[in-house]
């Protein structure tokens, strides 16, 4: 398709009709740029860049079949020259870490109005790129501190032994000491030092902290009853 020198033109990748109608006719209204063409799934992303060569993919970041993300490495796999703006809805840092690790030189939020579109269009396929080292770092710094923190909950979750567990499972039910003593057929007090254990290892002031940490970090009780260690009477 030819173009002339200074109008820069866009393929939208976005599974809603109404979305991509309203987006191909705002920007229709710049004359420095214009849509020739829309994807409504990640599959036909590449597809129709081949066919369209387009400058730019203004891609949804969440697609019936994928992500924008998805759609972005598979067109910057075909043609590395076509620039990327995700367009979203979803504010996480895991969907900005994955546009960039994609090639994407811009996300902004749906909320975005025309001219801010227009405007990172136009920058994106010069060859500018959109999100501030600053705010990526931030998000760097707060995806490690995550993953540290993810570490350290499955760590502290397999330092559980198979008797915790299982004990823990019945917490998690509702049961009290006594109960969970009746249930597994051991002493009270074999019980009570096995929930100091457990306590000291979630690193839980209660057995509802400690129930609520465990839920919270996908524990996942096995059957109680199944392989249970000795612990004496």
């Amino acid at each position: 398709m030819n173009s002339p020198p200074d109008l820069t033109t866009v393929l939208l990748v976005e599974d809603h009709r109404a979305v991509a109608e309203g987006l191909w006719a705002l920007l229709d209204d710049y004359d420095d740029l214009t849509v020739v063409g829309w994807a409504d799934s990640v599959a036909e992303a590449v597809p129709m860049t081949e066919q369209l060569s387009p400058q730019l993919a203004l891609i949804d970041y969440r697609l019936p079949d994928g992500t924008g993300a998805d759609a972005a490495a598979r067109i910057r796999a075909h043609d590395p020259a076509i620039a990327v703006v995700m367009l979203s809805a979803d504010t996480s840092d895991d969907a900005l870490l994955a546009a960039v690790e994609a090639g994407a030189s811009g996300y902004l939020l749906k909320s975005a109005g025309g001219d801010e579109i227009a405007a990172a269009i136009r920058a994106a396929a010069a060859g500018e790129t959109l999100i501030p080292a600053r705010t990526l770092m931030d998000v760097l710094a707060r995806h490690r501190e995550t993953s540290r923190a993810t570490t350290q909950q499955t760590e502290r979750l397999q330092s559980l032994t198979s008797r915790e567990q299982e004990i823990l499972a019945l917490m998690t039910q509702g049961l009290d000491n006594r109960a969970i003593a009746d249930r597994l057929t051991i002493s009270y007090a074999t019980v009570r030092t096995h929930v100091r254990s457990i306590l000291e290892k979630l690193q839980a002031r209660s057995q509802l902290e400690a129930v609520a940490k465990a839920t919270d970090w996908g524990f996942r009780p096995a059957q109680p009853g199944s392989a249970p260690e000795s612990d004496g009477p």
